[in-house]
């Protein structure tokens, strides 16, 4: 990478990390440390993504849980790939049952919006095909912290203290009651640097470990979801479970300025991130902190967002091509569309033809982007008693509008917020980066390959830069540490600017890069409690 390994824009907390044999970066420590455990047990970078999205579930629950569901991208053996764990709607399901019941939307908690989770598969599949150490070995440190427990680290804890306040007004029902016996097992979240412990999520984890996944899609795990499901008007049932299989995926691209940007087709969004891309390398920047940077910069995740939410769905239901969005031809009408103000979005006609992200690396070459989630922080507010799992609340972004290309339908994928990236140059690994949060993740895909490319900032300062984010319309909010000349020109522009109070919306992202001479460098999110752990 062309970077200054000493050049910072912006006051950082952190300073890079080199290592030469491994390297896991996370945004929790001891998750960061139990994939290092295992690289130094003789496992390989996938067998530490694995170990740290399993330890994820337990030192993080906040973001992600055992009902999450994941995405991967795995470089090895000189080749890419990507795999598509996020699991499809009940079988059961309908817009029509749910317009019965009153529904003119997805809810947001509860049963309605539970997808099948995919992450117990995506740890069984990419421990199967590429990892060296049995699951057992892999998913002990997760185990351990869940049986023995674990002090609550400062941002953790504040993310647990305003999700049990808004629970604790939102979550009624009777379904309701594992969640707060989980996770407010006093009457109240636990704070920071107070010990939490989940025994029933240790043994959970060890189900999963001794059978590779079995008991979660085909034995005791299924069944108690199963159980717990037709209790109160759930649709997810044991069928569905044994029926999933996560995929094997060909991850998409484009070439950026000599760079090969990857993302995971959809029904992921990353394609939103490769459409703002295709436009802006039409573009010529002269700096970082300048207004035209910022305003092409969010005008054109503008408009990739608007066709993003249009076209992406389950891959099997889309009505337009991937690679038709993202054609030189369909960039160059969307650029025109840029000028010097702000534009209402809409969507194109192409021409036919509260997540947790990882980096892992080892000294070998293999190389991994790994992310799961549940959706919106905990997630549904379903947890199934006695096994820790909390259930993702996916279906959420569903529409129940028959004409939408995103329609609920049975055995349907929907929209998917979490995107692993990779970056690569003629052919070669540079290394996997991701930026977690909701629809923020394009949004920080796009700003921190541009610091990295267009602006040759290293990995640490590409993620302390301060970032933007596109909410609709002409809204846009922006980082307190944004230069204030900047803002005030964006609004004279006609964009509608609001300064945030705090990060919480920004993303939290990691970055490994692989130096000519094969050196890790390695960096973590400064809006969160995040380390890199290196060998």
């Amino acid at each position: 990478m062309n970077f200054d390994p000493l050049y910072y824009p912006h006051a950082s907390r952190r300073m890079l990390v080199y290592a030469g044999n491994g390297m896991v970066a996370t945004s929790q420590p001891l998750a960061a440390q139990a994939g290092l455990a295992v690289l130094r047990q003789g496992g390989n970078a996938i067998d530490a993504a694995v170990a740290a999205a399993a330890c994820l579930t337990v030192v993080e629950p906040t973001s992600n849980g055992i009902g999450s569901d994941a995405f991967a991208l795995v470089w090895t053996g000189g080749q890419l790939y990507g795999l598509n764990a996020s699991g499809p709607a009940p079988r059961a399901i309908s817009r029509e049952a749910l317009a019965r019941a009153g529904y003119k939307e997805m809810p947001r908690f509860g049963w309605l919006p539970v997808t099948l989770p995919g992450a117990p598969a995506a740890w069984a599949e990419l421990s199967r095909r590429f990892g060296r150490l049995p699951l057992t070995t892999v998913l002990e440190p997760a185990i351990t912290y869940a049986q023995e427990g674990y002090p609550l680290t400062p941002v953790l804890g504040r993310a647990w203290e305003v999700a049990f306040r808004r629970y604790r007004q939102v979550l009624k029902g009777e379904e309701f009651k594992p969640w707060f016996d989980t996770f407010a097992p006093a009457g109240r979240p636990p704070r920071i640097g107070e010990v939490w412990r989940s025994p029933d999520h240790a043994r959970t984890l060890r189900l999963i470990a001794e059978t590779n996944a079995a008991a979660f899609y085909q034995g005791e795990l299924a069944e108690r979801i199963d159980r717990f499901s037709r209790e109160h008007g759930g649709y997810l049932r044991k069928e569905d479970l044994e029926a999933f299989r996560p995929q094997w995926v060909e991850p998409i691209g484009i070439d950026y300025r000599g760079y090969e940007v990857w993302e995971i087709p959809p029904n992921g969004q990353g394609l939103v991130a490769l459409l703002a891309l295709n436009i802006l390398k039409g573009f010529e920047f002269a700096a970082r902190d300048d207004v035209e940077t910022y305003h092409r910069q969010i005008e054109a995740l503008k408009l990739a967002f608007v066709d993003g939410k249009q076209y992406i769905t389950d891959p099997d239901h889309m009505t337009v091509a991937v690679a038709d969005l993202l054609s030189e031809a369909y960039a160059a009408e969307r650029r025109r569309l840029i000028g010097d103000t702000a534009l209402m979005p809409e969507p194109g006609v192409p021409p036919q033809g509260g997540t947790v992200y990882l980096a892992a690396a080892d000294g070998e070459g293999n190389m991994v982007s790994f992310i799961q989630s549940n959706y919106m922080g905990f997630g549904s507010g379903i947890v199934i008693p006695g096994t820790g799992i909390s259930l993702q609340n996916r279906g959420h972004t569903f529409s129940l509008d028959p004409a939408h290309a995103n329609r609920l339908e049975p055995g349907k994928r929907t929209y998917h917020t979490i995107i692993p990236g990779f970056l690569t140059r003629k052919g070669q690994p540079i290394g996997p980066f991701g930026v977690m949060g909701g629809f923020m993740q394009p949004q920080g895909h796009l700003q921190v390959i541009m610091n990295t490319i267009d602006f040759h900032l290293n990995p640490q300062a590409a993620l302390d830069a301060p970032r933007w984010q596109w909410v609709e319309g002409k809204k846009v909010r922006v980082e307190q540490q944004a230069p204030y000349h900047i803002v005030e020109a964006l609004a004279r522009r006609g964009h509608e600017i609001e300064i945030a109070v705090d990060s919480g919306g920004f993303g939290r992202g990691q970055i490994i890069w692989r130096t000519d001479d094969g050196v890790l460098v390695g960096a973590t999110e400064p809006r969160t409690d995040g380390t890199v752990a290196a060998w």
